[in-house]
């Protein structure tokens, strides 16, 4: 991701009213403010024409604006009253009455030597379907259900990637993290536009001001506990599974939260196939800088790492790696979280029953415990 990079320039010093919640203000404040991005040879590209198209941005890497405002250790949130309630919003929205929210934007957010095209999506829900960090909203993608006909499309589940209080600070917004599902025939090579994926097509392919269906929000697992700020939470990702991850990370370490001030230990693990394939890494290396005691990142990239037997690197490779702190960690009431495709498990498993076998452990008796325990959260798809 890092061969053809495009980022804001460090010096911006503008404020971003991070109450402001209509998309038009927010697009004037950066013209006004003449903010510009630019390519590692100082070419200046024009403002938000780098999000205009999808066909303009796809074979570049273009920095969310959020990463811009992560240059800022602390920033405002509001209504506070969204850390209120006592439970999470759920369901607030059905199937069968969807709520229509609006496209802020699609940014593409990996390099071109990714394999596939991954998105960072803002939608506008102007404060009616709030939810909490780890939940899912469902999205319902225009058009007719092939298997139905005269029915619409079924419900397709995406984890939010960003706090309650959204990209802009207000409550008003929510964000996905979306890999575009492309499908290639095998015989002849070409792209079979027939078979894609629908509803990621659908959404990487919206414009600012399109409007979608959506439904929730759901899931209880992907919570974060907030019960204890200075706990330890070891998150582990494959690829657009990091969407849960960036959420409690900004609600720990970009938002000033009065009722939650983290002191605990976040610790981040992120498997994808190379370094244009990393997503939201400027978020997540300015909270190395900025919280060393209390953030740890790592990289597993399987394209251009080695494990320790000169195979690829994968995600499990580096939790072998790092087994004896996971465990001590585990051991002193840690949580752990997976989330990512399903094919992420059996080998992540397979590598902590191994370690656990080494340390004279039962796996199964300690799985147990840490369910029981309420540490062992998993969301794959």
């Amino acid at each position: 991701m890092m061969a053809q990079s495009y980022s804001a320039l460090s010096q911006i010093t503008f404020a971003v009213n991070p109450y402001n919640s209509d998309y038009s203000s927010r697009r004037s404040i950066l013209k006004k403010n003449n903010v510009r991005f630019h390519d590692k040879s100082g070419n200046s590209l024009t403002d938000f024409e780098l999000k205009s198209k999808n066909d303009q941005f796809r074979n570049q890497r273009i920095f969310c604006l959020s990463v811009q405002q992560a240059s800022k250790p602390k920033v405002a949130v509001s209504p506070l009253s969204l850390d209120d309630a006592k439970e999470p919003p759920l369901h607030l929205f059905k199937p069968k009455e969807p709520y229509t929210a609006t496209i802020v934007s699609v940014e593409r957010l990996v390099g071109p030597k990714a394999p596939g095209e991954t998105c960072h999506i803002v939608i506008d829900h102007d404060g009616n379907l709030p939810y909490w960090e780890g939940q899912s909203y469902g999205i319902i993608p225009p058009g007719e259900n092939p298997k139905k006909p005269g029915s619409p499309h079924n419900v397709r589940l995406y984890s939010i990637a960003s706090t309650r209080y959204g990209d802009s600070f207000d409550g008003k917004t929510a964000s996905f993290c979306v890999r575009r599902a492309v499908y290639y025939d095998p015989v002849t090579g070409k792209e079979d536009p027939s078979k894609n994926g629908v509803c990621s097509n659908f959404l990487c392919d919206s414009k600012p001001g399109d409007k979608v269906k959506i439904t929730g929000p759901s899931g209880k697992v992907m919570l974060l506990p907030e019960d204890n700020p200075n706990a330890t939470h070891i998150m582990i990702a494959t690829g657009t599974g990091v969407a849960p991850y960036r959420g409690y990370l900004r609600r720990m370490f970009m938002e000033s939260v009065p009722r939650f001030k983290f002191g605990g230990l976040a610790w981040l693990f992120l498997g994808v196939a190379n370094m244009d394939s990393l997503l939201y890494d400027d978020e997540f290396t300015k909270y190395v800088n900025d919280y060393p005691d209390n953030f740890r990142y790592d990289r597993a990239l399987s394209r251009e790492q080695k494990n320790k037997t000169g195979g690829k690197m994968y995600v499990q490779d580096k939790i072998e790696e790092y087994s004896d702190e996971i465990f001590k960690l585990l051991d002193n009431g840690a949580h752990i979280y997976f989330c990512g495709l399903k094919g992420m498990m059996p080998g992540i498993q397979d590598t902590l029953k191994r370690v656990a076998e080494q340390r004279g452990e039962s796996w199964d008796g300690k799985l147990s415990q840490l369910k029981k325990n309420k540490q062992w959260h998993v969301e794959v798809y």
